[in-house]
């Protein structure tokens, strides 16, 4: 079977969002075509997820959470993959798919993804993502120079740009092919992308569970080609406000709770549902975005859409299939009270925003 998209990486949130979406869509008439998908490490806990990603029947995403106030608990069928390979033993049948069949790429690979240090020279298959994507889309170039659509879903800014850059320079340091770096240039097109959806636990030996809630947002470029049409994916002109959405609501708020929970040395294994049944923390958490959150974003055009998300943030928080738990949102607690809190101050500056202020300066 062609193969259109090809999917590196093999982790659950894939599973519960591209490849669910496009299943979804295959149903109705409405994707590309089915999906190769490529396993880019030797990870062996993951070795055995390739048979059952890729079995006639498909896999199991289990979708548990509140949609509109409603409790929803259902499992779906992906039956999007076709096949399911390794770069560790398959390589030569991976640069014929990507050279022949594929139309559209999709990656995730993790938040050390774009790492090449692990690379050595004259390695037949290189040890990094980045390092594998090159000798692909050189084979690509090299076989026919077709157009592709690049669609990295890492949770990384701007991550088509990111990754187009490191490309072109790793094209620079391994090829100097001054040919092949202007098709990447102008042939590839490197797609920003956000993706949001809690995709809490993986079922063995393949699908996951999932909340209902899920954002694919791809922004446009000319030439660009998508997998599916999707309720949930979205081309817009600008990701920066589906950005700002997610960072200054979903990850404030996670933030706020956060910061309530280490000052109250609140039970060590509370979750995010169970901290926010206290009315007093709730009623904490509410006026933050009513009072400095809501106006913040209105002042920058965005009022109503964060009022929306705001009241799609807070089902997601109780949702009562899951369970995310406190200690792990307060990692990293300083790191984030910069990333989510001061740069929203920044970006808004015309608004005040004491009690934020103080979360993120205690004195």
């Amino acid at each position: 079977m062609n193969t259109p998209i090809v999917q590196f990486g093999t982790s659950r949130f894939l599973q519960a969002h591209a490849d669910l979406f496009i299943s979804e869509a295959l149903e109705r008439g409405e994707a590309a075509g089915k999906i190769t998908i490529v396993q880019t490490t030797g990870s062996s806990e993951r070795a055995g997820r390739l048979s059952a990603l890729a079995a006639p029947g498909g896999f199991p995403v289990i979708v548990r959470g509140l949609e509109n106030g409603i409790a929803i608990n259902r499992t779906q069928q992906v039956t999007s993959v076709a096949r399911a390979l390794s770069t560790g033993e398959d390589w030569t049948e991976v640069i014929r798919i990507v050279t022949e069949e594929a139309e559209i790429l999709i990656s995730n690979t993790g938040d050390t993804g774009y790492r090449i240090d692990a690379d050595k020279p004259d390695q037949p298959v290189p040890a990094s993502f980045p390092g594998k994507l090159l000798l692909l889309l050189h084979a690509r170039f090299m076989a026919n120079a077709r157009p592709l659509t690049m669609l990295p879903c890492e949770l990384v800014s701007r991550n088509g740009s990111v990754l187009k850059a490191l490309i072109l320079d790793l094209a620079r340091q391994r090829l100097a092919d001054d040919a092949f770096s202007a098709w990447l240039d102008t042939q590839v097109i490197w797609a920003n992308t956000l993706v949001d959806r809690i995709v809490s636990e993986p079922i063995e030996p393949a699908g996951a569970v999932a909340e209902p809630y899920a954002l694919w947002a791809i922004e446009a470029q000319p030439g660009l080609c998508l997998p599916c049409t999707h309720a949930s994916l979205l081309v817009v002109a600008d990701l920066t406000p589906y950005e700002k959405l997610k960072l200054h609501i979903l990850n404030l708020g996670h933030t706020v709770l956060a910061d309530i929970w280490l000052k109250e040395k609140r039970p060590e294994a509370e979750t995010v549902r169970e901290i926010l049944t206290v009315a007093q923390i709730r009623s904490t958490l509410l006026d933050l975005y009513e009072t400095e959150v809501i106006p913040a974003f209105a002042a920058k055009g965005l009022g109503e859409q964060a009022m929306a998300y705001v009241a799609a943030t807070l089902e997601r928080f109780d949702n009562p299939f899951l369970d995310h738990r406190m200690r792990d949102i307060a990692n990293h607690h300083a790191e984030k009270r910069v990333r989510r809190i001061v740069d929203f101050s920044a970006w808004s500056p015309t608004v005040p925003m004491p009690k934020l202020t103080a979360i993120a300066n205690p004195a």
